[in-house]
């Protein structure tokens, strides 16, 4: 096994609408900015991809529903040339066209193997782990939601691995089915990635922080939170990291301008062996379609609030010159 394995996370990434756009007019390298080489140096990247990427389909109107977000299907090179490995599709986008472009979206990101998990054709492979290989260590990707109960997978049905977020056996039994199923597959390190709460929401909920908990008492090694389009606070739980919330990463979205979802990171796990050793935390802008890295005031702002709300919940950021990280204690 490599000696150190970097796996670049991100929260939401809405390559839809204005962004689709922007790579049409400007080509498939514009929406990461000058992330690129960050994200393309990691051993492993994987996102929430918070849109369906396909031709067909028609918007969903079984119910109301006001946002529907759709990208061309070039927008998988755009995945690819950003050395995107593997994606969450367990949110409350990804049908946002109907099942054919839902199937569609899955057939264009196997072949062009972007491994996915978190939605399927059925309940089965919504529920089934994503399993990648890097540096010799087998790691793997569980999602799932707790957004639009009615897209729930069932045993003949397409749709997401959804559950209700509580400490009932209906929520932490399937978590802890993922996660054992993920290990008899061979998986070294089991990243739990979870599309939950509403919008806008700068702190998790003493319930949702008791589930996290959970889910990594049940033997998850990372908890991956994203939904509220802010960046939460970073918890250190039995010496594994509980991202709450990483909030977007590249988006069209309208900028609220006290709690701006413009502002978010590219979060980076340094793992050693079977451990994560270490959270590295990159500021982001999102700005015209686009992420960058933050620079100046803004950089700090960002590193500051993040700083304040981790405190919070008892975790310490260091820095020294232009980095900043969370250590982690994989002793425990």
């Amino acid at each position: 096994m490599k000696e150190r394995i970097s796996i670049a996370v991100t929260g939401d990434v809405m390559l839809g609408r204005g962004v689709n756009e922007a790579i049409r007019r400007y080509g498939l390298l514009y929406p990461w900015g000058n992330t690129l080489d960050e994200l393309r140096a990691a051993d492993l990247t994987l996102i929430n991809l918070e849109c369906v990427i396909a031709r067909g389909g028609r918007p969903w109107s079984r119910w109301p529903k006001i946002f529907h977000f759709k990208a061309d299907p070039a927008a998988v090179e755009a995945l690819l040339l950003a050395g995107v490995d593997g994606v969450s599709l367990a949110n409350n986008h990804t049908l946002d066209f109907e099942e054919d472009a839902f199937v569609e979206m899955l057939k264009l990101l196997d072949s062009n193997h972007i491994a996915h998990a978190g939605a399927g054709r059925n309940i089965e492979e919504a529920r089934r782990p994503a399993l990648l290989e890097t540096g010799g260590a087998r790691i793997a990707l569980i999602c799932f939601t707790d957004n639009e109960p009615g897209w729930a997978a069932s045993r003949e049905g397409p749709g997401t691995n959804w559950i209700p977020i509580s400490l009932s056996e209906q929520s932490l039994e399937p978590a802890r089915e993922g996660i054992a199923s993920a290990r008899e597959a061979g998986a070294d390190v089991v990243i739990f990635s979870i599309h939950w709460g509403p919008n806008m929401v700068e702190r998790p909920s003493p319930l949702f922080r008791e589930f996290a908990r959970a889910v990594i008492d049940a033997g998850a090694d990372v908890y991956l939170g994203h939904s509220a389009h802010i960046f939460q606070g970073v918890e250190i739980y039995r010496g594994r990291p509980i991202i709450y919330d990483a909030g977007d990463f590249v988006d069209d979205y309208a900028v609220d301008p006290a709690l701006r979802n413009d502002w978010g990171f590219l979060f980076r796990l340094q793992l050693s062996g079977r451990s994560v050793r270490r959270v590295e935390l990159i500021p982001t802008l999102i700005g015209r379609c686009q992420v960058n890295f933050a620079t100046g005031a803004a950089r700090e702002a960002i590193i500051e609030r993040m700083r304040e709300r981790s405190a919070e919940i008892g975790t310490a950021i260091r820095s020294e010159d232009d980095r900043c990280w969370i250590e982690c204690r994989s002793d425990l």
